[in-house]
């Protein structure tokens, strides 16, 4: 069944190759797609669209069908088209010609950006969920280790002194500047195209800024052309915000693997989280980092993969723009899932004690030898050739007590300051405000 089919069909493998993998998708934006009707119909009545009783019915059954399709059994019917279609038919098979009604003053195409945002703004609270609760692993990590040294390197060369506390908490804070990515990702998304039905907008007096505050956006895409050419423009930003956050976890992925292998030896896990070789019965193989480098490294490709998808679409909407959920929709579940595995292969890990008491890495205190002659009054320059011809002549002398204090140093953390970062960003989302209103939609 399809809403806009008139006396001639599409031909079969027409149909078939335009709706794609579209039924697939529109299965994740069943619930959304409710929603954006009983909001759309509240609005219908307070026009005399509909009347109050078609608007009490037409919410009721709504509601119902809300509920169905949070249930894994809910499929959309065979032989209709999209969940649009699939709801509309529910509710006129149930309540006749009053279901019909609905689809005044508007389009498909504002209905499944509508169904977009907000599918994207509720993975996207989800998603930051998951990262909050891994940043306040990596701190804590950062707090237990903060006293073990550790080789830093620069080109994968001996560098200077690190520490495992200035290691996971590095990590910590690049996920508060990912938040304030996924944060602004928010506010473009968090903004309602219902209205401008097939991107120029209607001819009743529909009130926009009803249906807002009922689905609980910030505010509206007020300009009926805008609202249609913001769909890809608003995958394209979310799927830099994932990748973002991807980046940082593939990078901590490739540090944990380069740690892990033998001729580092600095950190090791339970056999049960590691995987062994067919042949070799001596091999701990860091799999799950593997994995999670793969992955991520997937999504870094997909803002690029997005925009060319887009590349050198005038404005209105096409068929192009179809594709994009079966690339960006999956990516959320993958990066959570990346999210979940390296919690829990962090909250198990050991780390090695007195690593740097190794004679191979005397040389990362080479700088500190240089600032102690500085401390002594020796000029920077002169000083450092004083140490450079030392280790010339094999016969540079080292300590590994180290004295750091400035701030973000391995002496002073600043893990505080950095968990208050994160808590300013993650306050900003204002999720409570959306929860409520659609706990009121949705509920009788």
């Amino acid at each position: 069944m399809k809403l806009w089919q008139k006396e001639i069909a599409s031909l079969k493998e027409v149909e078939t190759f335009t709706i794609g993998k579209d039924r697939e998708m529109d299965l994740l934006l069943a619930p959304y797609d409710v929603m954006g009707s009983i909001a759309h119909v509240k609005m219908l009545a307070t026009i005399a669209i509909i009347s109050q009783d078609e608007e009490k019915i037409l919410v009721t059954e709504l509601q119902s069908i809300y509920k169905q399709t949070l249930e894994s059994a809910f499929t959309i019917g065979e032989g209709i088209e999209d969940i649009h279609s699939h709801i509309e038919f529910l509710l006129t098979n149930k309540l006749g010609d009053v279901g019909k009604k609905i689809h005044a003053a508007r389009s498909r195409n504002d209905q499944v950006l509508v169904d977009i945002k907000l599918y994207l703004r509720n993975e996207i609270a989800q998603l930051a969920q998951e990262v909050v609760a891994f940043f306040h692993l990596l701190q804590a990590k950062s707090e237990e280790f903060k006293s073990i040294l550790l080789p830093g390197y620069t080109h994968l060369q001996l560098a200077m002194p690190s520490s495992f506390g200035l290691w996971f908490g590095a990590y910590a804070e690049a996920l508060v500047d990912d938040m304030i990515s996924l944060q602004a990702t928010y506010k473009v998304v968090n903004k309602n195209p219902l209205g401008s039905a097939a991107g120029y907008g209607s001819s009743f007096p529909i009130n926009r800024t009803l249906t807002t505050a009922l689905l609980g956006f910030d505010t509206l895409n007020y300009n009926v052309v805008y609202a249609q050419m913001g769909r890809g423009k608003a995958e394209r930003i979310t799927a830099q915000s994932l990748a973002n956050i991807a980046d940082t976890l593939a990078r901590l992925s490739m540090d944990m693997c380069l740690y892990l292998n033998q001729n580092f030896g600095f950190v090791s896990f339970p056999d049960q989280l590691t995987t062994g070789s067919s042949i070799m019965p001596h091999k701990k193989n860091p799999d799950v980092f593997e994995l999670i480098r793969s992955y991520c490294n997937r999504i870094k490709s997909l803002p690029n993969e997005i925009m060319l998808m887009t590349t050198n679409l005038p404005s209105g909407y096409h068929r192009d723009l179809q594709l994009l959920k079966e690339h960006l929709f999956p990516a959320f579940s993958t990066l959570k899932e990346c999210i979940k595995m390296a919690t829990l292969m962090l909250s198990n890990i050991s780390v090695k004690e007195d690593i740097v008491e190794n004679e191979q890495y005397k040389y990362l205190f080479s700088v500190e030898e240089v600032n102690k002659f500085v401390l002594s009054g020796i000029p920077f320059r002169d000083a450092y050739k004083k140490v450079s011809k030392s280790i010339e002549e094999n016969s540079f002398e080292y300590n590994t007590h180290l004295h750091h204090t400035h701030e973000g140093s391995i002496g002073n953390l600043c893990n505080s300051e950095i968990k208050q970062l994160m808590v300013n960003t993650f306050s900003t989302f204002e999720f409570e405000k959306v929860e409520t209103a659609i706990h009121k939609l949705v509920n009788y």
